[in-house]
């Protein structure tokens, strides 16, 4: 299959915000190569912490057919529920029993007795599981006290909501509605006939009950989850001092700590879990080729040199970099901040990410020349290519010029002409350029084969630049030709 048609048989997952933060409104459709481009303050980091926060806890993006929004053992949790005592006709009972033991086909809403879906969507609304995860996660993720603090306080409306569905072929199969009050969250949501329940992947452990009128679900497993992965802009500071935060964090863990402690400070889920992953990294005993072909190409195109795991003795891990064609081997801390900003990405292409999973990285150009932010772009593409999923948040003209050159070679490669300049590229319904203003509305970029995707902001700061350059060499010149008229 060809990776258009992969594309193009994947949910289109969109997720929609009102009065979220600093985002008045926002309709945003997760794609392959997700771009959001806009001033600071304008919510880039707040949607994308969302959906992170939205993925740790909904199964929604991995695949086409993993598109209900529960891990597995929620689905365990709705299933066991909603079979639990319900008496089901004879003929009706073996049917299901079959349905579900199938591995080869999907348990969709459709195949439920009218009561189980009445009985289905009455535990949706009312399921205290979810709600509670769902609050707890967003207070993690967003460090919050009070989900009053992710509301827009520019819009006096009172509606703050959150908004998520699944569509394939613009047609819509389930949808979760969010609204954030105050001091809770309240939970709606409609679906679709044809919405899958139960994935082709999982495999259920079921049998019909002793009194022969009734299901019992006993386990449920499923291949390998899918995972996302949060790099954050303040991973340079991470890299060079994770060992310091660790002692640190132990120490204040002890009762003398405590003590000493008037607050027990917090930081965001986002970086807590990328700390984590970092004081707690160990190389891949088996990875992945492609990731760990993507992670050396960092090293030789960007990095010049190799990102190196060495033993400490503190326990805690500690990187090192060696520059090629030198026989120097420096800590990250000693090393340019280039260096610094792109370990992470080698180290979590070696350790973490597989074909399939979500990474969100934020400003990968952060420190970078800007040929290396071109070559970011390709770097991003190819990513694209081997299955993962990716979302950035952005400042740079570079990286977006290289990803609309990348479009255009797609665009090629379907005319059937063979690309040259480019070793990769990528196709327009891969691509989503997400343009975050400052009035709090957030719009797409379209791909434009002569202007790209780049937001109309950006020409603009060229053309004023380029209009000022212009006004001070004239008035240069005019001087010059005065100064040489008085000198006669």
């Amino acid at each position: 299959m060809s990776e258009d048609n992969k594309t193009q048989e994947q949910p289109k997952v969109e997720i929609e915000v009102k009065n979220f933060g600093p985002i008045a409104e926002a309709n945003i459709d997760l794609r392959p190569l997700t771009v959001f481009v806009g001033p600071s303050n304008t919510g880039k980091t707040y949607f994308a912490t969302l959906v992170y926060t939205l993925q740790r806890l909904l199964n929604c993006v991995s695949s086409s057919e993993t598109i209900f929004p529960f891990h597995s053992s929620m689905i365990f949790l709705l299933l066991s529920e909603i079979f639990k005592n319900q008496t089901i006709p004879k003929p009706e009972i073996h049917i299901i029993l079959r349905q579900l033991k199938k591995s080869d086909e999907s348990f969709k809403f459709s195949d439920l007795p009218v009561e189980l879906r009445n009985r289905f969507h009455s535990y949706i609304k009312e399921h205290v599981f979810f709600k509670a995860e769902l609050e707890a996660e967003l207070k993690n993720c967003f460090d919050l006290n009070s989900f009053s603090e992710v509301m827009n306080t520019k819009n006096k409306q009172n509606t703050h909501t959150i908004l998520l569905r699944a569509k394939i072929h613009n047609k819509e199969y389930w949808n979760y509605r969010i609204r954030i009050a105050e001091t809770e969250l309240i939970i709606d949501t409609s679906n679709d006939m044809d919405m899958v329940i139960l994935p082709k992947d999982m495999v259920v452990n079921a049998e019909i009950c002793s009194d022969e009128n009734a299901i019992d679900i006993k386990s449920l497993s499923s291949s390998e989850s899918k995972n996302m992965f949060y790099l954050p802009a303040a991973r340079s500071g991470i890299m060079h001092s994770h060992r310091i935060i660790a002692s640190s964090l132990i120490k204040q863990t002890t009762r003398v700590g405590i003590e000493k402690l008037h607050e027990i400070p917090t930081m965001s889920g986002v970086i807590a879990n990328f700390l984590e992953r970092i004081i707690l990294y160990e190389e891949n005993k088996r990875p992945n080729s492609e990731m760990e072909n993507l992670a050396k190409l960092l090293e030789t195109n960007l990095l010049r040199g190799n990102i190196l795991l060495k033993p400490s003795a503190s326990g805690y891990p500690d990187f090192h970099y060696f520059p090629e064609d030198t026989n120097a081997e420096l800590r990250l801390n000693q090393s340019s901040s280039m260096v610094s900003e792109l370990a992470p990405l080698v180290l979590y292409l070696r350790g973490y990410v597989n074909p399939g999973d979500t990474l969100i990285i934020e400003e990968p150009e952060a420190h970078l020349h800007p040929g290396a932010q071109a070559d970011m772009a390709i770097i991003l593409a190819r990513l694209v290519r081997v299955g993962v999923k990716v979302i950035i948040t952005t400042h740079s003209d570079w990286l977006l010029q290289e990803i609309g050159n990348l479009i255009r070679a797609g665009e090629l490669e379907k005319s059937g002409e063979k690309v040259t300049d480019l070793p990769t590229s990528l196709q327009t319904e891969e691509v989503g350029i997400w343009h975050f203003q400052k009035n709090g509305m957030v719009e797409e970029i379209p791909y434009s084969r002569i202007d790209g995707v780049e937001p109309l902001e950006f020409l603009d700061v060229a053309e004023d630049l380029y209009n000022r350059s212009a006004r001070l060499q004239n008035r240069l010149e005019e001087l010059k030709g005065e100064s040489k008229r008085e000198s006669e």
